[in-house]
């Protein structure tokens, strides 16, 4: 029986790399491999299930699940996790100097949906006590004006949703200070491009971060990996198939990083980086699997829900195949 030819659409991240290179095999199957930005895989995936296999966002994956709509159903490999306390942008010319200075202001969002935007407005309210009620929020392109919401919400009663101006982009508005500030998992290119009253509301995000695992114990999850449920359904093995290789590869990407003996990223101090990760998040500091991120996974599955994106309160279980939610051992 020769093996499925199926194909992989995920991110060129150097856990993903054994994969695509070959290294590490997917029992059973014969990946087309595609790299892929974030943004490409989920509007094609969302909007045209065009992939087999394919990261996801994780809370347009929640979103599809309260409603029952999900094709795809999410295996416990976590492709992307980042403390989004660096993704919060302000105007320094508007009286904000603290997280709580938040409340009432106009705040800039490509997408309310996304996963960034939902784990920093938790932790604004969980941390600082600003709620999704206390900011206007002002949705439109980053960089391209007129961006729709890709996902039709129905948002809270209580919190306030204004399009951006036609024709105006969230960059130009933050620029000249018609809004005072924006979230999002990318950077706006006033910022890059080093404009003097455009900065991160955490100066130090950082340590910001790390004091929020410390008190928390919570790394966010952004991405899973979901497969085409029909396939499931034909072939029950795979979902525990492709969990084995990505976790796989992930540690062969952590061995390489380990190796001191040349810097595997374009980055200084590698390994200092590599220590103070052990230290705050021990061995397993980019952890996949379920149990191991059960807490994390109900706070956001708390939070989506209260910010009204789930159509209903979605339970950890819900999100994985069953399989995946356990291992062997010897």
């Amino acid at each position: 029986m020769s093996n499925l030819s199926l194909s992989v659409a995920i991110g060129n991240y150097d856990r993903n790399r054994a994969l695509i290179d070959g290294d590490v095999q997917i029992d059973g199957v014969n990946p087309v491999f595609m790299k892929l930005s974030p943004e490409e895989i989920f509007f094609r995936a969302f909007r045209h299930r065009e992939f087999d296999i394919c990261e996801l966002s994780f809370s347009s994956y929640t979103l599809s699940v309260s409603r029952g709509t999900n094709e795809y159903i999410a295996i416990p490999a976590f492709l992307s996790r980042a403390f989004r306390h660096s993704c919060i942008y302000i105007r320094n010319d508007k009286g904000i100097n603290s997280p709580a200075d938040l409340k009432g202001k106009k705040i800039g969002v490509a997408e309310y949906q996304l996963t960034a935007n939902v784990w920093a407005r938790a932790l604004l309210e969980d941390e600082y006590g600003v709620s999704p009620s206390d900011i206007t929020w002002v949705r439109g392109g980053m960089e391209v004006a007129d961006r729709p919401e890709k996902v039709k919400l129905t948002l809270p009663e209580g919190v306030v949703m204004q399009p951006a101006p036609a024709g105006r982009t969230l960059n130009s508005l933050l620029e000249e200070g018609e809004i005072d500030g924006f979230i999002g998992p990318r950077t706006l290119s006033c910022f890059d491009n080093g404009h003097p009253n455009v900065v991160r509301l955490f100066a130090d995000s950082r340590t910001a971060g790390m004091n929020y695992y410390q008190k928390t114990g919570i790394f966010p999850i952004m991405h899973v990996v979901g497969v085409r449920r029909s396939l499931v359904e034909q072939h029950n093995w795979l979902p525990m198939a492709l969990l084995k290789a990505f976790d796989h590869s992930k540690a062969a990407a952590l061995t390489a990083l380990s190796d001191t003996s040349a810097t595997k990223v374009t980055l200084p101090f590698v390994e200092e980086q590599i220590e103070d990760a052990k230290k705050l998040l021990g061995d397993d500091y980019f952890s996949y699997g379920y149990k191991n991120n059960l807490e994390t996974l109900d706070t956001f599955l708390d939070h989506h829900y209260r910010q009204g994106l789930s159509e209903r309160r979605v339970k950890p279980e819900e999100l994985f195949w069953p399989a995946t939610m356990e291992g062997y051992s010897i």
